[in-house]
């Protein structure tokens, strides 16, 4: 009914106290925003989404979901690929704009923190302010699509160039005491425990390292290595745990990331822990149990997920009686211990590892390799060895450069006695020349690589037409690898025309 001329209107309902104004301006924004967005969220402190509006129901199926029952009560980091909602409930700070793909396209967001009567914080509202931004907002989305792609590829190099240099298979040797590591590496490699490798040095810790991070499910993230004695003692902390933008007089102003942190997902390898100080064991001890990190300086914890490989020559157990060590820590890197033998305890395996040692060798030389007479194989067979494999290689790289044969004996290695027994050989020990080939002199004065490369055709023909082309018995006869004579049959491919050749059979 109309108003009279002598009646006022009746008051408006508006809340007099300060609480209801703000209740009021409360519940109005939210219905505005969710008349006005694409779709709104709620979660709650435990991340499980506990609303959703009508406008967000329609992106269900592209998320994979038939309706609101099989979505609501899910927590949203398994529901919503890619939300940063838990940043909000962690830190208690909006995210008022935002770009977010995921299966169901690319939107605009807002994300606000939901807080009680307290200021703490029980949830959070995600709003999707905008969808299919890339129509109307084009200049932002294209902005957008090349910071992806340049963040893509610096992953991409980040991961090639921390990307292990060896497999399992790269740790050499078929004597009982090599499998049996082999055997205790792929079984560690399953699991995310600590590792420690004991053994002397230059058994092959490092390389076993790299080869228990390929075979794990962290090997597409960093494997990052540190060596503790070769990092200056003031320096390890920040090196281990990183630097806060400031931290002391002379930091980058950007603060620097520790190897901790670099890791995160992946393996670190902490070579020489032995020679670790005390003072920062207890630290490196912490971030063991807790798997937290705080940047020198900072006051923040940051969380990681990092799985250790320690290795040491040193013996951890006297240095724990001797106090130079910490107990607690031992016991804490002692979870899967395996012991790398010396290569005196695996003297079966010094013929494959020579053979794998020389063709590196010849490839980081450029030079041709050189082959290992069955004296040669038996002298290195004799020596203890105490640098291990390491020392082994100096030996053959050391011989091999310095000597112009093909072939490498036994006197080559001992040094001055090679001179020694080409003075006395009697004159009987000459061949005759009629059984010798006759080399005109033209050929003679050919350069020496053309000569080179003639008798190792005119050998390999040879080989292959006396074994009726089986390549694997001509390389044994030629005591060269399989790998060797692939590579000098695919250079001159003539060969083969000339002999049946049967492969490995």
């Amino acid at each position: 009914m109309p108003l009279s001329k002598n009646q006022t209107p009746p008051a408006l309902d508006i809340p007099q106290d300060v609480d209801g104004l703000l209740r009021l301006a409360a519940q109005s924004m939210f219905d505005v925003l969710a008349r006005s967005t694409e779709g709104m969220m709620v979660v709650d402190r435990h991340h499980r989404v506990v609303w959703i509006s009508d406008g967000y129901k329609r992106f269900l199926p592209a998320l994979g979901f038939n309706d609101e029952h099989e979505f609501v009560g899910k927590r949203v980091e398994d529901v919503v690929p890619n939300t940063q909602m838990l940043q909000v409930l962690e830190t208690g700070k909006p995210v008022l704009v935002d770009l977010l793909t995921n299966r169901a396209g690319t939107f605009l967001v807002s994300r606000l923190p939901l807080r009680n009567e307290a200021g703490e914080v029980i949830g959070a509202l995600g709003l999707v302010l905008l969808d299919h931004p890339e129509t109307t907002m084009q200049p932002l989305i294209q902005k957008f699509g090349r910071l992806q792609q340049e963040l893509e590829d610096t992953r991409r190099q980040l991961a090639a160039q921390r990307r292990p240099k060896y497999t399992i298979a790269s740790f050499i040797g078929a004597s009982p005491a090599a499998l049996e590591v082999k055997r205790q590496a792929r079984r560690v490699a399953q699991t995310d425990s600590t590792v420690l490798l004991l053994g002397e040095t230059g058994t092959g810790k490092e390389l076993l390292a790299h080869a228990i991070h390929s075979a794990s499910r962290r090997a597409h993230r960093p494997l990052v290595s540190v060596n503790i004695a070769a990092v200056p003692e003031t320096l390890l902390e920040a090196e281990f745990f990183g630097v806060a933008p400031g931290a002391y007089t002379g930091a980058e102003r950007k603060g620097r990331d520790g190897k901790f942190k670099l890791a995160d997902g992946g393996t670190l390898f902490l070579d020489e822990i032995g020679d670790m100080p005390l003072a920062l064991q207890s630290k490196l001890l912490r971030v063991l149990q807790e798997q937290e990190v705080e940047p020198l300086g900072s006051n923040t914890v940051l969380r990681v997920d990092v799985r250790v490989i320690a290795a040491t020559s040193r013996d951890l157990a006297a240095m724990v009686a001797a106090g130079s060590f910490r107990a607690d820590l031992y016991y804490r890197l002692n979870v899967l211990p395996i012991r790398v033998p010396a290569l005196r305890e695996r003297l079966d395996d010094i013929e494959a590892l020579a053979e794998a040692l020389g063709e590196d060798i010849a490839r980081r030389s450029g030079m041709p390799q050189k082959l290992l007479s069955p004296d040669a194989l038996e002298w290195l067979g004799r020596q203890s060895w105490p640098g291990n494999i390491r020392e082994l290689r100096n030996t053959l790289e050391q011989v091999s450069l310095m000597s112009d044969d093909m072939q490498l004996t036994a006197a080559h290695f001992q040094g001055g006695a090679a001179l020694a027994v080409a003075d006395e050989a009697p004159p009987a020990a000459v061949a005759p020349a009629a059984a010798a080939p006759a080399i005109s002199t033209a050929q003679a004065v050919a350069p020496l690589p053309e000569l080179i490369e003639a008798l190792e055709r005119d050998a390999i023909r040879r080989a292959l037409q006396a074994t009726g082309g089986n390549r694997m018995a001509a390389a044994r006869l030629l005591q060269i690898s399989r790998a060797s004579l692939y590579e000098r049959l695919a250079r001159w491919p003539e060969l083969e025309a000339k002999v049946q050749v049967s492969g490995d059979a």
